[in-house]
């Protein structure tokens, strides 16, 4: 009796490390940070999540995804990374520009961050350089915030007539709208027009700013890369519609929400871009080691169905250039 004891305890203590090593190992987490909302930055979400599977993890089977959105309100961002941080995700992605990114930064320094933003992470202190990011830090930079003086051009290209061009900026953007501002005068004062400066950093204030543009005779609108502004992307292109306001913007999701024309790097691809570099990372790559990527082209994309309602004449030589048109 004793002896069958013994051996059936032996069995079981055999069977035990077996049992223990079928077990599945558990997913690990993303935790995806913006400062948009989930809803307008669905597509953009969804090119991550692209991304991520090119790299092999597929949400809900072998990795979960926790989604953490601050709605436009950059204060919020701080909190919400601690959540994720506290939740102990293998890797953050920052999207949203450079609010989330910083605001992870902040939070941790050993967890990895994959970011997604338009300005330079190396003059906003979020990277030693773009080839060895080092740190904890790395990501994709379309770096739309640098091309203001050239959307001024194609903007005054498109309406030549216009002496006055707003532009448009969020005075609470932490990668600071002042660099912004100078680039864009800059471009204004070399083709002699004046520039009029409007702040925006409520929704309240759109509204105020627009009759502010038609009482100044504006003739022509910039509106500056910032992810506040990409989560108010229906509200801009309604009241630029409204008060007949020609503009143009950085990315292309504003010409495909009726705004007139775009400039700049495709932000889906970035999206697109960190997915993958998350998946990377889950593999055992460090970020540290990972080169901060940029963008190898530039789109122009004009809405042509717009350009018409403004009663604007898009010039061959424009039209040649346009790398999307969508009617």
């Amino acid at each position: 009796m004793q002896r069958r004891k013994f051996v059936g305890l032996m069995g079981s203590a055999a069977f035990l490390p077996l049992a223990a090593r079928a077990q599945p190992a558990a997913k690990p987490v993303v935790g995806f940070l913006s400062s948009r909302s989930g809803e307008e930055s669905a597509v953009h979400t969804a090119a991550f999540i692209r991304g991520l599977s090119e790299a092999g993890f597929v949400d809900g089977q072998n990795v979960s995804i926790v989604f953490r959105w601050a709605e436009g309100r950059y204060e919020r961002l701080p909190a919400l990374a601690k959540e994720l941080a506290d939740r102990r995700v293998s890797v953050i992605m920052a999207g949203g520009g450079t609010p989330s990114a910083r605001a992870a930064k902040d939070t941790t320094s050993s967890i990895p961050i994959v970011f997604v933003l338009g300005d330079d992470p190396v003059k906003l202190g979020l990277a030693a350089s773009f080839n060895r990011p080092g740190g904890n830090l790395t990501g994709v930079s379309f770096l739309t915030g640098e091309l203001g003086g050239k959307r001024l051009g194609l903007i005054c290209e498109l309406v030549p007539e216009a002496s006055t061009v707003a532009l448009l900026l969020n005075p609470n953007n932490p990668s600071g709208a002042e660099p912004h501002r100078q680039d864009v005068q800059a471009a204004a004062q070399a083709q002699g027009r004046r520039l009029l400066v409007l702040n925006a950093a409520t929704e309240a204030d759109f509204e105020a700013n627009f009759a502010a543009l038609k009482q100044e005779r504006a003739g022509a609108l910039i509106v500056e890369n910032d992810p506040f502004f990409d989560s108010q992307r229906d509200r801009i292109v309604s009241l630029a519609a409204r008060y007949a306001v020609p503009a143009i913007y950085h990315i292309r999701e504003f010409p495909a929400a009726g705004g007139l024309m775009s400039y700049g790097a495709s932000l889906a691809d970035s999206y697109r871009q960190a997915g993958n570099y998350a998946g990377r990372i889950l593999k055992g790559e460090k970020a540290a080691d990972l080169p901060v990527l940029q963008p190898t082209r530039f789109e122009l994309v004009i809405n042509l169905n717009t350009a018409k309602a403004l009663g604007l004449k898009v010039s061959p030589s424009l039209l040649a250039r346009v790398d999307e048109v969508i009617e």
